[in-house]
């Protein structure tokens, strides 16, 4: 079942509650439907957390926490799966926001060498920004979505299929 893996694959709930970022939650981090793996909690997780992968922002999983906290989706899952973007997925994935981004507004697409100062990215936000930031929405939102229907029909097939094997036990003769 999907909630035997997530729970083997999850982050301890202490490490999580001691996170200094995520102390400003104050006792809203002691809620225990934070912390339940559910259908409807982990969906919204999955919800939660691939939206603001593909946010190019600082602090991703404090708005992560903070929308999580809001709409109840479970904690620890929602701040980890904004790690998918991390800093070896990174570059391929922002890349992929900017040609879908550039590709939506029907522009092509400009060659550009990435530089690591305040001075490049100011100068960025101007000629590959809209297409970037566009493609990133865009992808946030479709992979959102995409995460919590796919997890709701997983969890539905997996419980199915022990429903099945639960009446072929019952039904062997004795």
């Amino acid at each position: 079942m999907p909630k035997k893996t997530l729970k083997r694959l999850m982050p301890d709930h202490h490490t999580i509650k001691n996170n200094k970022h995520l102390q400003i939650f104050g006792d809203l981090l002691h809620n225990a439907n934070l912390w339940h793996l559910n259908r409807r909690s982990v969906a919204k997780a999955f919800a939660v957390g691939l939206f603001f992968a593909f946010i190019p922002v600082p602090f991703q999983m404090v708005l992560a926490a903070g929308i999580a906290i809001i709409v109840h989706a479970n904690l620890p899952l929602s701040l980890a799966l904004v790690w998918i973007t991390n800093p070896l997925t990174m570059p391929a994935i922002f890349y992929f926001c900017y040609i879908v981004g550039a590709w939506v507004l029907g522009i092509k697409e400009q060659e550009f060498a990435f530089e690591v100062s305040w001075q490049w990215i100011m100068d960025s936000l101007s000629t590959i920004g809209p297409a970037f930031l566009l493609g990133c929405g865009i992808l946030a939102t479709l992979f959102s979505i995409l995460g919590y229907f796919s997890i709701h029909a997983l969890w539905r097939y997996s419980v199915i299929k022990e429903w099945k094997k639960r009446q072929l036990r019952n039904k062997k003769p004795k």
